[in-house]
């Protein structure tokens, strides 16, 4: 039987460590489902891969959502956890579950009617419209289960548990490599399905997925559990998941915005610059998957010795990740100046995407450091549980950056690198603005004179 794992106590690094170790496995393997995916519906010609890209929008809506969900339902949980109040986490975990559900619902009511119409309007041609509505026909009731299963997760790496729900995923992942190539080419007695089939693949595998969380919960996990009681909806504890989360994925959100601009600044350079940006944007991203990790890790653990009102324990977390990301990030600035060109020639062999590709790695690389504060500032925002600040230093980057790069876009002497150079210029401001607001939240949320502030001492709870 698993209990929760009490991170107020024993060493914040190696509770950092020991979560980013799974959530990076974890990132890793849904990267491989990425581009697995993307193999075998690319086999079905340009038609079917352009039809599969239109739920690229979707998508990003609801990573925005499910973002907005999983940081609220982290934060709230884990500080009941951390002042050990077990009755109220189990609370905000049955209200959670049920807001997720209720979000799922009204997503698959706004999304699922208008399928025919989003396929039409963002189609090239007909034959693309038609593969685009019957992918969706199962695509979209998959990404309603994402919103259980995200919250579900949450809860879990609330009370400092990871192994079960990283274990889970990677089995749901695995499942819908091994179904999609089945369905989509009808293997044995499975139908033939084509594009229809990769989405039933992947409504399949997370079902399973979801179902195996709630046997989990049910006999394995005993700290929270499901309680028909506490299922009528109280919007006061809704609220208070929302308030938090809803400036999170606003954040999430604003980084498509980020995509969207540039996409649009560099298209008079042609297909080869975009190719290029778009090659290494994927690479970062890759390339971050530990960093993130780290980041995804420090909420919960803030989250925990917030609620237990353990101020040096708060302090020592965001260090900690500090010194964990900055020497990550080292190494991978290094790596993209020596070796910028050859990571984009992995996945194309055009010189001139070659050659953007490098030079936007080279170029971007000099914020990697400054990026790496961001995420983990942001997250110490998220388990304090106010997460205004490092929306609004998103907000104001994105201007910083958006408003001369369209100025400047318009000048005969315009070069592509000047974007880049901009890009960097507004991530070391948002890493400032997210030091000093940060520094200013410490100030203000961390006395609690009636608690003590040194540092406990002791061994955590196994996971």
């Amino acid at each position: 039987m698993s209990t929760m794992k009490d991170m107020t106590e024993g060493s914040v690094t190696r509770h950092l460590l020991h979560m980013a170790s799974f959530m990076a496995v974890s990132m890793a393997v849904q990267t491989l489902y990425l581009l697995a995916d993307l193999y075998w519906v690319g086999t079905l010609g340009k038609e079917a891969i352009a039809a599969v890209g239109l739920s690229g929008n979707l998508m990003m809506v609801v990573l925005a959502l499910t973002q907005m969900l999983s940081v609220g339902t982290t934060t709230v949980i884990s500080h009941a956890a951390g002042r050990k109040d077990q009755p109220h986490a189990e609370l905000g975990f049955n209200q959670s579950v049920i807001l997720s559900l209720a979000v799922a619902l009204l997503f698959g009511l706004c999304s699922f009617p208008l399928r025919h119409q989003y396929s039409l309007a963002l189609s090239a041609d007909a034959p693309t419209a038609t593969l685009a509505a019957t992918y969706l026909v199962w695509f979209i009731p998959s990404l309603m289960l994402q919103f259980p299963m995200v919250a579900l997760g949450a809860a879990l790496r609330a009370t400092g548990i990871i192994k079960p729900a990283v274990g889970i995923q990677i089995l749901s992942v695995l499942l819908n490599i091994i179904f999609a190539p089945l369905l989509i080419f009808g293997v044995g007695p499975f139908p033939k399905m084509g594009v229809s089939g990769a989405a039933l693949a992947t409504f399949v595998s997370i079902l399973i997925g979801n179902v195996l969380m709630i046997v989990y919960f049910e006999r394995s996990f005993k700290y929270l559990g499901f309680r028909v009681s506490q299922w009528r909806p109280q919007l006061k504890i809704w609220w208070s998941i929302l308030r938090i989360g809803i400036p999170a994925g606003a954040e999430f959100a604003l980084m498509a915005v980020y995509i969207v601009v540039v996409y649009a600044i560099i298209r008079r350079f042609g297909a080869a610059a975009q190719a290029g940006f778009g090659i290494g944007a994927r690479v970062m991203q890759a390339m971050f998957l530990p960093v993130v990790a780290v980041a995804f890790s420090v909420a919960p653990v803030v989250g925990q010795n917030f609620g237990g009102r353990r101020a040096e324990r708060v302090r020592q977390t965001f260090y900690s990740a500090i010194l964990i990301t900055t020497g990550i990030m080292v190494l991978l600035t290094i790596l993209s100046q020596l070796a910028g060109g050859m990571f984009i020639r992995w996945f194309s062999s055009d010189a001139s995407v070659i050659a953007f590709g490098g030079e936007y790695l080279q170029i971007i690389s000099l914020n990697f450091i400054a990026m790496g504060i961001v995420f983990t500032s942001s997250s110490v925002f998220q388990g304090i549980g106010n997460t205004w600040p490092p929306l609004i230093s998103s907000a104001t980057r994105l201007l910083l950056f958006a408003l001369p790069a369209v100025v400047i876009s318009t000048r005969p002497d315009f070069h592509i690198k000047q974007v880049w150079y901009l890009s960097v210029v507004s991530i070391l401001f948002q890493a400032g603005a997210n030091l000093l607001l940060l520094r200013r939240e410490f100030q203000k949320r961390l006395v609690f004179p009636d608690a003590g502030m040194t540092t406990v001492t002791g061994s955590a709870a196994p996971a």
